[in-house]
């Protein structure tokens, strides 16, 4: 298993904690790549590999990452390799239905659900809304649905010979390097696997700042694959930077006199409004007042990312 971790004190204990205990009846090593953070982490991260021998620390000097990705990879020693993150919580079969969903697939990547929770009330609204149609889209391994072959799916557990195939992860992604990994996998061959069989508790941001960075980073960097990878692009991926476009459009007009211009920001306002209220059942009331901001900032930040993405962005020397 592999886990790159940059500023996860909050939550490397506890998502370490998620792995040592799985019920699997084969080896299981866990490598940690550390990132230069500004709190605890490495001091925890070396603590947990005194504990226990299962665990190894490498050194990711860069943060990034595919880096640390890639480190994991080296320094590991098995077949299959299981990604996993810091701020993420694992069942107990969870390495056991990777391993057997790859061996009966034939896959080179299968991966779950990411079953977002939350502990604040902001968490909490964030984590609903990233496991509906509204917040995020159609995708199965936030919302669900049948086993069956995908683009990408969360994380990824994969099998060691699919990843030297392909290269390992491409260190010119920061952002999206698991979708440009799927996709190389799918054009070189290899399958991906989606199965609801397979739950990773994620731990949403906690605050409105962070999450606005989260989303405008990850459209920053989705733009830069479908730059690199001709005809991946959907509408999907283009709703947001074009809601956010129309929406602009329309309060300029509305600024320069034209009143109809103001209807489309308004209509957008009406809608995360009759969609929070349509999502929100069985949240808190403190949780479900946080939804609609909720909800514009990961359309609003995800679709800003996508049309400010500069064209060098992701570009190395070799491209």
């Amino acid at each position: 298993m592999i886990m790159p971790v940059l500023n996860e004190e909050r939550h490397l204990a506890e998502a370490v904690g998620s792995i040592l205990t799985q019920d699997y009846p084969g080896g299981l090593e866990l490598v940690i790549a550390v990132g230069p953070s500004r709190d605890r982490t490495q001091e925890i991260a070396e603590k947990l590999a005194a504990d226990d021998s299962r665990i190894v620390v490498v050194a990711n000097p860069t943060g990034r990452t595919p880096n640390g990705l890639n480190a994991c990879i080296q320094a590991s020693r098995h077949d299959f390799i299981v990604r996993v993150d810091g701020h993420s919580l694992l069942p107990s079969d969870y390495v056991l239905a990777a391993v057997e969903t790859l061996e009966e697939t034939g896959a080179d990547n299968v991966g779950g659900i990411m079953a977002a929770e939350g502990v604040t009330p902001f968490e909490k609204a964030v984590a609903r809304a990233m496991t509906t149609k509204i917040g995020i889209g159609n995708a199965t391994f936030h919302i669900g649905g049948q086993a069956g072959e995908a683009d990408t799916v969360y994380l990824g557990s994969f099998r060691r010979s699919a990843l030297d195939r392909v290269g390992g992860y491409d260190e010119t992604f920061v952002r999206a390097q698991d979708w440009e990994m799927n996709h190389r996998i799918r054009q070189t061959g290899g399958r991906v696997w989606f199965t609801p069989r397979m739950h990773v508790t994620y731990r949403p941001r906690p605050n409105l700042r962070a999450l606005a960075k989260q989303f405008f980073h990850t459209g920053k960097w989705r733009r830069v694959v479908g730059r690199e990878h001709q005809g991946t692009l959907n509408l999907r991926y283009l709703a947001p930077p074009l809601a956010v476009v129309a929406m602009a459009v329309g309060v300029v007009a509305g600024v320069f006199g034209f009143w109809p211009g103001w209807l489309i920001p308004g209509g957008y306002a009406a809608a995360i409004l009759a969609g929070s209220v349509a999502t929100g059942r069985g949240l808190p009331l403190s949780a479900w007042a946080r939804l609609p901001a909720v909800y514009a900032t990961m359309h609003v930040a995800w679709g800003l990312g996508f049309l400010l993405s500069p064209p060098s962005l992701g570009r190395s020397p070799e491209r």
